[in-house]
């Protein structure tokens, strides 16, 4: 049976106009990216994940993330933390800031994170992971998400006995990542616990994991009953991947589409970070964007190699001169940075996010 991938849904009542969500990925989501999955056909875009604890007590180091601007919506904005009342307060401040879902973290294999009581660890507390998402819920008129893992361990079940009690706590969608935290990115993710929690829950689910390609989704969706599903590491460096999703469209894209795009990306990730962090941010990208054999391996190496990014923007330019001309177009279809909500008193931290 094949799904219509463009065939909208709702998060209570949020109208998702596609049944693709791009993933919320640490050190990935920024603006630029959750803005390039909106115009390759993401019906829902998240940011990574925002600590209510550097929420709560406004670190200035990251003042600016929150920044939202209206081609981001619908937009989720992703939270994580322990203690309820802290995780109320966060989620204020994110519908504040833009977000038309709060999405709760309950999946996050990294240490950094589980040590403090939060991400994964709390799908082994429950009562505290139901207290969470009734508080914030209670707190916001915003539909409430939660992202999670099958459990901690391999094999684990958690997911099944906890999603439900998540659900009458409040939340209004889930999303099912099918390993477990020791797992972290290895092995598969066995989506028929998928289907069995979209059997427990009379709310959407959203299945994460693996899903790298238009059979894989159609396959997913259609056996796990599923209302979307999540794409991750798939998009990164690669948005045409989303195309291809939708549409069945081939992600081969010429030289001068991957280095407009590229260039375009740069451009507002510089915006949104500044040069001094961008730079160092945007070397992982390189490596996503000009591989896949669009560009041969010494080129690649010499870019990640520049010391500015508009050194890399002219390399680029000089390597695929027709580049200048799409460049020119999409940032010309960009909303003027006029129109974005900025929190400059609200600084917050990202840490991480699974």
């Amino acid at each position: 049976m094949q799904v219509d991938l463009r065939q909208s849904w709702w998060i209570r009542d949020v109208e998702i106009p596609t049944r693709l969500v791009l993933a919320p990925m640490a050190g990935v989501s920024v603006q630029a990216f959750r803005r390039q999955g909106r115009r390759y056909g993401a019906g829902l875009v998240c940011s990574e994940m925002v600590s209510c604890a550097g929420l709560e007590h406004r670190n200035e180091r990251t003042l600016g993330y929150l920044r939202v601007s209206r081609d981001e919506h619908p937009l989720a904005i992703q939270i994580f933390g322990s203690e309820p009342g802290v995780m109320a307060e966060a989620a204020r401040m994110v519908v504040a800031a833009g977000a038309d879902i709060v999405d709760i973290n309950f999946g996050c294999p990294v240490r950094k994170v589980t040590k403090t009581g939060a991400g994964a660890t709390l799908l082994d507390d429950p009562e505290r992971a139901c207290a969470i998402v009734d508080a914030v819920a209670t707190a916001v008129d915003a539909p409430v998400s939660v992202k999670m893992r099958r459990g901690l361990e391999d094999g684990s079940r958690a997911c099944l006995s906890i999603g439900p009690r998540l659900v009458d706590a409040g939340a209004a969608t889930l999303t099912l990542h099918p390993r477990s935290a020791r797992q972290m990115y290895t092995g598969h993710a066995d989506h028929s616990l998928t289907a069995e929690l979209a059997e427990l829950v009379d709310v959407p689910v959203i299945a994460s994991g693996d899903i790298t390609s238009r059979a894989r989704a159609q396959t997913v969706l259609a056996t796990t009953g599923a209302a979307a599903v999540m794409v991750g590491r798939a998009a990164q460096g690669n948005p045409w991947a989303l195309s291809e999703i939708l549409d069945g469209e081939a992600a081969d894209p010429s030289r001068e589409e991957v280095a407009a795009e590229l260039i375009v990306f740069i451009r507002e990730t510089v915006r949104e970070l500044g040069e001094r962090r961008a730079s160092g941010f945007l070397k992982k990208f390189y490596g996503w964007y000009l591989g896949r054999g669009r560009f041969p391996r010494p080129f690649k190496q010499e870019v990640v190699q520049l010391e500015s990014t508009e050194d890399v923007v002219t390399r680029l330019l000089a390597a695929a001169p027709g580049a200048a001309e799409l460049v020119e177009q999409l940032e010309a279809e960009l909303p003027d940075p006029a129109d974005e909500i900025l929190l400059d008193s609200m600084p917050i931290s990202i840490y991480g996010g699974g």
